[in-house]
């Protein structure tokens, strides 16, 4: 299901999840740019059933989505649909589901810092395709008199703080698997035939996870320090989370009911 994550790396190459047309935020090619407000601003995820998500944020995100592991680098991600393209925590308007946790990589759009490997600098990029942007009287101008509006500057220092956040999750990663606490996972499904017997059990997800097993059988003074360094209470944020995979297929059921034509 999340084997085609692709890296938070390269948004000037559009490489980025939900970017489409970065752009590297300037004053003057953006001095007229700015955004309108909305209250259902979540539109972009609509087709995508994972976003990565921050260590620092599993215990909040545990609580509203499956939190997995994918790939090589053990990408941490939170799972909104089993489905492809099917993100079941926002609606037709662009709205988040009330009370469901928002990762920050949602959060964090339209901006995004990336490397700038001519100047070898961080700089700042926008989505310049996102739909709230307009130079036409924009209700949240992103430069005033050259300089960068306190909107702008507030989503700067976002963009800043989530880059270290990012730090620490990749720390956190490596710990894991310096301690080989990863083990291939596998979500599967067994649908009621009509009759009321189980049918044939379908896979939703195959993915990576920490294996309680190797974590019980870690030596005391590793507990130890995952307990110090607040690791093992992330683990197992990570692993209850997983007791929602039960709930998501149940909500997947449901939306695909709701959305089936009315002559189906």
């Amino acid at each position: 299901m999340a084997s085609d994550v692709q890296p938070d790396s390269s948004p000037l190459a559009g490489s980025v999840l939900f970017y489409k047309d970065p752009q590297p935020l300037d004053s003057q090619r953006h001095a007229k740019l700015g955004m309108n407000g909305s209250d259902k601003p979540y539109g972009f995820t609509r087709g995508q059933h994972f976003v990565p998500l921050h260590v620092g944020e599993f215990q909040p995100a545990s609580l509203s989505y499956p939190i997995i592991f994918a790939g090589d680098d053990r990408t941490p991600l939170a799972v909104l649909g089993v489905n492809a393209g099917e993100n079941l925590f926002v609606d037709a308007e662009g709205g988040w589901r009330p009370g469901a946790y928002i990762p920050a990589f949602v959060r964090r759009y339209p901006f995004v810092s990336a490397r700038d490997d001519v100047a070898k600098r961080m700089i700042v990029c926008i989505d310049r395709s996102f739909e709230l942007f307009t130079e036409d009287n924009p209700e949240t101008p992103l430069f005033f008199n050259g300089e960068a509006s306190e909107f702008t500057q507030r989503c700067i220092n976002y963009c800043n703080g989530f880059d270290q956040d990012a730090r620490s999750t990749e720390s956190f990663i490596a710990v894991l698997k310096e301690l080989d606490l990863f083990e291939p996972k596998k979500t599967m499904y067994t649908p009621t035939l009509p009759d009321g017997s189980p049918g044939e059990p379908v896979l939703i997800a195959d993915y990576f996870g920490v294996s309680q097993e190797k974590l019980n059988a870690l030596p005391e003074a590793k507990l130890v320090e995952l307990v110090k360094n607040g690791g093992l209470s992330q683990i197992y944020a990570h692993l209850t989370s997983l007791l929602g995979w039960d709930r998501l297929i149940i909500e997947t059921a449901i939306y695909g009911q709701r959305n089936q034509p009315a002559n189906a």
